[in-house]
């Protein structure tokens, strides 16, 4: 059974990862205080919203470990309330903002532990004075090199072309990651193999607008 969350798709609620408020960190425990087996493949959802989409993925592929980092704290609290109901030992969510919590990671998680990264339909921030309130930044992505392993995957999903574009030329301009096309041997092995859909794609697609989408291999 699918997790679907009506309310998120219908709205982006705004959060300022530049606010004071989130200096302060609820660190990620080490992976073998959260996960069964920590030496599975660990992908990394970025602004993971109400946790449904990683529920489902979860739940479909028992061979990866999956972490959800999400900065609106209500959400966070319900997806682990959700979790709690499930029998899922392979998901782990996170509060706070991305950029701090993969930088407390680095050193303590195994080296080069994390295999994939996603970010899926972001927050715009459409003002050009906002742009720097963007979850992609060339020190973000700095950062989740240094927590990759050489051959790791970032994938990139907007509806939004003008961000689209904004996070291609992050990504591209970091040096550390090529754009790249699965082969289809790759899929099956891949932190998502059946291609499950976030809640907002699924959105998007019945509202038949387009959905850009890239994947990049570090270098």
């Amino acid at each position: 059974m699918l997790f679907i969350n009506y309310e998120e798709i219908k709205m982006r609620q705004h959060a300022n990862p530049l606010s004071k408020v989130f200096k302060d960190i609820q660190p990620i425990p080490p992976l073998k205080e959260i996960f069964n087996d920590f030496t599975k493949p660990l992908h990394l959802d970025i602004g993971c919203g109400s946790g449904d989409f990683l529920m489902n993925l979860a739940k479909n592929n028992k061979n990866w470990n999956y972490i959800g980092l999400e900065i609106r704290e209500k959400l966070v609290i319900k997806s682990k309330s959700k979790l709690k109901d499930e029998s899922i030992d392979n998901l782990f969510f996170a509060y706070g903002n991305a950029e701090y919590l993969i930088e407390d990671c680095i050193g303590k998680f195994p080296v080069d532990v994390v295999s994939s990264v996603s970010f899926n339909f972001p927050d715009p921030w459409f003002k050009k004075k906002h742009h720097k309130r963007r979850v992609v930044q060339p020190l973000l992505i700095n950062k989740i090199s240094q927590l990759m392993a050489n051959g790791g995957y970032i994938s990139i999903k907007s509806d939004v072309e003008e961000l689209f574009e904004y996070m291609d030329l992050i990504i591209t301009n970091s040096k550390i990651f090529n754009t790249y096309i699965y082969q289809d041997s790759e899929i099956i092995h891949s932190y998502n193999p059946i291609n499950l859909k976030t809640n907002r794609e699924m959105y998007v697609t019945r509202k038949k607008l387009k959905v850009l989408d890239r994947i990049y291999k570090k270098i």
